[in-house]
């Protein structure tokens, strides 16, 4: 059983590390979260190709996601249609992972847990669409991180008010009058659909690997 841990421990420590080598030659990221569902007549899929293609374009940045269909493959077009870098960070399965078409460089986990450190890892802003299950855990996840300052001067930008005025009017309206959480609490997510306000709020942001 010891060499059994021994051998998996090892495992995972040599893939955090490839994975980490993997995103230090790319300084400068943002990180893109949503729906896999979203086909390209969605305005949400429209929304995150154009403001990706805007953040390589005005701002340098490389654009990274899960490197599947959905939000992951508009922000992964608008990088790749801008000339930039598209960065897939990628999951092994047992059936083929679907994988966009746009990404021009990638990495590819064996352990889901090692993707989703690798995906908050380096990134310099955090842009969530509106999505499921899985772009939820991302988020309060991640809304975690910046609550107990593991992850701090990175903003996590939520796009789609409609969509997400919703969940905070949920977490004003049950958790934050149970005292679960404070008044504080509230602010450490933006909800904005103007990308000119966007990029302003990214403008500012110390790149944090380099």
């Amino acid at each position: 059983m010891h060499k059994v841990a021994a051998e998996r421990v090892s495992e995972i420590s040599r893939e955090f590390t490839d994975g980490f080598k993997f995103l230090e030659n790319y300084p400068k990221s943002i990180t893109f979260f949503g729906a896999n569902q979203f086909k390209e007549d969605n305005p949400y899929y429209a929304s995150a190709q154009t403001l990706a293609s805007r953040l390589v374009k005005e701002l340098g940045y490389s654009v990274v996601s899960g490197g599947g269909p959905g939000i992951m493959e508009a922000a992964s077009r608008g990088a790749f249609e801008a000339g930039g870098n598209s960065l897939g960070l990628l999951i092994r399965l047992p059936h083929e992972q679907i994988v966009n078409e746009y990404i021009t460089k990638s990495f590819s986990a064996y352990y889901f847990f090692v993707r989703k450190v690798c995906l908050s890892f380096s990134a310099e802003a955090f842009i969530f669409y509106p999505g499921g299950f899985g772009t939820l855990d991302e988020f309060f996840e991640i809304l975690t991180l910046i609550q107990t300052r593991k992850i701090t001067h990175t903003p996590l930008i939520c796009v789609g008010s409609e969509y997400w005025n919703k969940l905070k009017g949920f977490m004003k309206e049950e958790v934050l009058s149970r005292g679960a959480i404070s008044e504080d609490d509230l602010k450490l997510f933006h909800i904005i659909d103007d990308h000119d306000k966007i990029i302003e709020i990214i403008k500012k942001v110390r790149v944090r690997m380099s």
